[in-house]
């Protein structure tokens, strides 16, 4: 998961500049996604979760076990690591901006914090997009015991890096 779980903090560090939707809005007269949803920080966010998954790879080529537990391949079932990498990479921002998207329907302001949603909507765009690209790797990879962990360590974990990012001045709230 970390390929999915890089990008939106990277995405926060290294954001900034055009927006994605370019500052238009709908019919209801509300931003597509808003100012913090930019290009600047797609690529990088997509970059960086890149590398990450390509180290993994590197450690896998060397050891495949850490605290043994064995770790899983990003490739495997016909897929090349690459695509699985970027699914989760690319998956990860998309499902933050899908949301961002709904957010901003709802009339929810940027940074306005919605509940449950806010620390899983990246991690069901990774796994939606992963499992349209690998099906097969997917379903491999991540068996329903897998999912439960993942839906409750995610919180947790997205709520620390928010307060760290907030600490450190790159985020305006910390959840």
């Amino acid at each position: 998961m970390l390929p999915a779980y890089i990008p939106s903090p990277v995405a926060a560090v290294f954001g900034g500049g055009k927006p994605i939707d370019g500052g238009k809005t709908l019919g209801d007269g509300r931003r597509i996604l808003g100012d913090g949803k930019t290009y600047r920080g797609l690529l990088s966010g997509i970059f960086f979760g890149m590398v990450v998954g390509l180290l993994q790879m590197y450690y896998l080529s060397m050891n495949s076990m850490l605290f043994s537990v064995e770790l899983p391949s990003f490739a495997g079932n016909g897929v090349n690591a690459t695509v699985v990498i970027f699914a989760l990479a690319f998956g990860s921002l998309f499902g933050d901006m899908f949301m961002s998207f709904f957010k901003r329907r709802l009339g929810l302001k940027r940074g306005a914090p919605l509940p449950v949603v806010d620390q899983l909507d990246f991690v069901f765009g990774a796994w939606l997009l992963t499992y349209i690209i690998a099906p097969g790797w997917f379903t491999a990879n991540f068996t329903a015991s897998i999912i439960i962990v993942l839906l409750v360590l995610t919180p947790v974990l997205h709520l620390s890096t928010n307060i760290i990012g907030y600490f450190i001045g790159v985020k305006n709230e910390p959840w």
